[in-house]
């Protein structure tokens, strides 16, 4: 059952309430933090791509185009179109001949919103390139190129790169492919849906590589965690959660779509994943602040960062604040 997560008031009366569900998992692999249902399974969405990220890097991609670490920090990203994104995506497109034709996502806007407005005004149109997802679409591309495998059907479940994508899945998180509900992501890609254990023991194995037994595996989970936390704002974008929490060199963080969001902490070895039922991202930041603070997490300008950019506060169209949001949850510590 999904436990009450975030509370949101207006005038001091409860207007809405958030559901959902949290787990946490140790370095030995073992559930830590309980919270809801943690076995009922959750698409993974973005989240998942610094797991699907991985056999690109195994296979020498990167090596074979020349790629450079901010082209692999692109490969993981829910990316919003400011000009670091698409310069970076230009990069990786010259350096594995690439085009942007070569994508199937829908032509975009850019998602931030300063961003759009301006190239709204300069007569922008929507392109594939500012999809969100058009950076792990360009790394499966190049690693395809490299292969000789078709570039045509890169997204269908029995493609060879979405195949080996399915392994390296279940592999991080210890889940059978088999066993894993398979769907079809917004801008085209196979997603997995897996329990929040799952989800949370990828994760810190990500933080930890050195929990993964398979050495190539292993290190292409450090390269993608160390892209990551070099360049966060390639991750996310300007103000975005995992962005945020990724200027802290000890966490490894990444949202998707619906609400789905996990982060690995290095140092305490423990790998976090949460869901909220309603699909809403609004309450992440609210959330992943609690969690730090409940389990005494000691960089607290960290927490601060979090709280600084997302302080809980309810503000009308003219700016006056009208409520506010705030956990109410406790995590359930397992013996």
């Amino acid at each position: 059952m999904n436990e009450r997560l975030v509370e949101e008031t207006r005038n001091g009366w409860l207007e809405c309430e958030h559901r959902g569900a949290i787990c946490g998992v140790d370095r030995h692999l073992q559930p830590q933090y309980a919270l809801g249902d943690i076995y009922t399974p959750m698409f993974l969405r973005s989240a998942g791509k610094p797991l699907q990220a991985i056999p690109v890097v195994r296979s020498g991609t990167l090596e074979h185009y020349g790629l450079q670490t901010r082209d692999l920090a692109l490969m993981t990203a829910s990316h919003r179109g400011e000009s670091i994104h698409i310069d970076t995506m230009e990069h990786i497109m010259q350096c594995a001949g690439l085009e942007e034709n070569h994508l199937i996502c829908s032509p975009s806007f850019p998602l931030n919103e300063e961003v759009k407005e301006q190239y709204l005004r300069d007569g922008g149109e929507r392109r594939r390139a500012y999809h969100n997802c058009a950076g792990k679409h360009f790394g499966v591309l190049a690693w395809s190129h490299m292969m000789g495998w078709d570039l045509a059907t890169y997204t269908e479940p029995e493609h060879p790169a979405q195949q080996e994508i399915t392994r390296t899945i279940g592999e991080m998180a210890g889940v059978d492919p088999e066993q894993m509900h398979a769907g079809t992501d917004g801008c085209g890609f196979p997603v997995y849906a897996l329990p929040l254990q799952g989800l949370a023991t990828a994760y810190v194995k990500i933080a930890c590589p050195e929990l993964i037994k398979d050495e190539p595996t292993r290190q292409a989970a450090e390269r993608i965690r160390n892209a990551m936390q070099e360049h966060p704002l390639l991750v996310g974008g300007t103000n975005r959660v995992d962005s945020l929490l990724m200027e802290d060199k000890n966490i490894i963080a990444k949202g998707g779509f619906k609400g789905i969001f996990a982060f690995g902490l290095r140092h305490e070895g423990l790998g976090f994943a949460f869901k909220v039922a309603d699909g809403s991202d609004e309450e992440w930041a609210h959330i992943v602040a609690s969690i730090l603070e409940q389990i005494g997490y000691e960089e607290k300008s960290t927490i601060e960062r979090i709280r600084r950019v997302f302080p809980g506060t309810i503000r009308n169209d003219n700016g006056r604040v009208v409520g506010e949001q705030k956990t109410v949850f406790q995590l359930q510590a397992l013996k």
